[in-house]
């Protein structure tokens, strides 16, 4: 899920594209979905996101799935017209991503949609901001199927808390991936 308009970001390039440790975000995202049991990978983009649909297509190869631009369930609605479900969702935002917790969290869904929460205290011992005040937080990994499900997969994985909101997350992102680079060279 690659088509955001990014709003709170406030930054000069479309999210997905933001450079952590000197690639696209949505670079370190494919990787980890690449690393993962997922069979395969497309990019489900937007009008608001025109730099980021050439990227993927063009540099990383992807089928591009286009999305209206009208939220996140509109262009899910897209995505699963298009591939059918079950479905994995990843925003574009997780650079962190490795293909172990996905497969963890394939393996749980048990043929019914499942929604990947990380505690916000996790996200808070980071550094990373938070969107609200409860205790857990969406990480932006869905299992979506046609069985209407309100289920829950917990993970404490660091690689699912990571979500690049604010600038402040890609520093933390930054810091995480690549902690032996001086700053001039890792990206924001």
């Amino acid at each position: 899920m690659c088509g955001g308009q990014g709003t709170r970001l406030d930054a000069d390039v479309e999210k997905p594209l933001l450079p952590v440790c000197g690639e696209p975000m949505i670079d370190h995202v494919v990787d980890g979905l690449h690393e993962s049991s997922v069979d395969e990978v497309h990019a489900v983009v937007s009008p608001h996101a025109p730099a980021t649909a050439a990227h993927v297509r063009d540099q990383l190869g992807l089928a591009v799935i286009e999305g209206t631009g009208d939220g996140y369930v509109a262009d899910l609605g897209a995505a699963t017209d298009r591939v059918g479900e079950p479905v994995l969702t990843v925003a574009a935002d997780l650079p962190l991503l490795a293909g172990d917790p996905l497969d963890r969290v394939l393996a749980a869904h048990d043929d019914q949609s499942l929604t990947v929460v990380v505690p916000a205290a996790l996200k808070r011992r980071l550094g990373c901001s938070v969107a609200g005040d409860g205790r857990w937080e969406y990480a932006g990994v869905n299992v979506v199927t046609d069985t209407v499900s309100d289920a829950q997969f917990p993970s404490y994985d660091v690689r699912m808390a990571v979500n690049v909101n604010r600038l402040v997350d890609a520093e933390v992102a930054t810091d995480l991936l690549c902690p032996d680079q001086d700053g001039d060279d890792r990206g924001p």
